[in-house]
């Protein structure tokens, strides 16, 4: 399908442009231990953004921060000019649906059809249609190879196309944002290739903001607009792909520089 036909999950009528992401002074503490600390960052509309650093390092809580998945212990975040905390729950929820998030796990619902899987938030929370739903719902099915695959129920697909699936299901609701965490994590080797495609042609051929968690280092340099690295919870160097693939903090010297993030 050529990339100028793509449904593009990113255009919205009313585009931001500049920052579209801001964490300021955020602090997130699991007992007596702190994951974020006093954490500041920012990414702008269409960007698309890497977090990369050893497990355990706090990538994944800022990725469920911003889903409202977990509530930081101080400090704010704003997504788009609005406050996502400290806010109201109804503020929440209207900012919430701004983003979509890709999970490791594929997190489908197993008693409904692909297409099913892809229609039923757009229909339930954003108050499409059916019809329309399900026009979108094809033309992203398109988009990731599945066209033939959405009367199937998840436990028919393999894990890649499953994935594959969440992806869609996630552009669906036409975000301004989507987060991917460690989405080909869960996948046996030979599937991970197809995955990674699909997302190397959304970031290409869309303006949709990417913030994404991956050990996959060929994939972050090359979709990445910016590369963050994490240790205990703070940014310790961040640049283009190119330079922070290029230095030797980066995991080893550069001959012997693994494709994948050890731990």
């Amino acid at each position: 399908m050529p990339t100028d036909t793509l449904p593009n999950p990113g255009k919205n009528p009313a585009r931001s442009t500049g920052e579209l992401i801001r964490l300021e002074q955020v602090t997130k503490r699991f007992g007596d231990h702190t994951v974020l600390d006093h954490l500041d960052f920012s990414v702008d509309a269409g960007k698309h953004v890497t977090l990369i650093g050893p497990s355990g390092s706090g990538k994944t809580t800022i990725l469920r921060l911003l889903m409202t998945l977990l509530k930081p212990d101080e400090g704010t975040i704003t997504v788009d000019g609005e406050q996502l905390f400290p806010a109201p729950e109804k503020q929440v929820r209207e900012v919430r649906k701004k983003i979509g998030m890709v999970f490791q796990q594929f997190n489908l619902f197993p008693n409904m059809t692909v297409l099913r899987n892809i229609t039923e938030a757009p229909v339930t929370v954003l108050g499409m249609s059916k019809d329309a739903a399900e026009e979108r719902a094809r033309e992203l099915l398109e988009l990731v190879g599945l066209t033939d695959h959405l009367d199937k129920h998840p436990a028919q697909l393999s894990g890649g196309q499953q994935q594959r699936v969440a992806i869609a299901r996630a552009l669906a609701m036409r975000p301004q944002v989507l987060l991917l965490d460690e989405v080909t994590s869960a996948l046996d080797p030979e599937l991970v290739a197809g995955v990674l495609d699909v997302l190397r042609d959304i970031a290409r051929s869309t303006d949709i903001t990417m913030l994404c968690v991956t050990h996959e280092m060929n994939f972050a340099r090359d979709i990445s607009d910016q590369v963050l690295m994490f240790d205990s919870g703070r940014v310790i160097e961040s640049g283009p792909p190119e330079k922070i693939f290029s230095s030797r903090s980066c995991c080893t010297a550069p001959s012997r520089r693994p494709t994948s993030w050890p731990g």
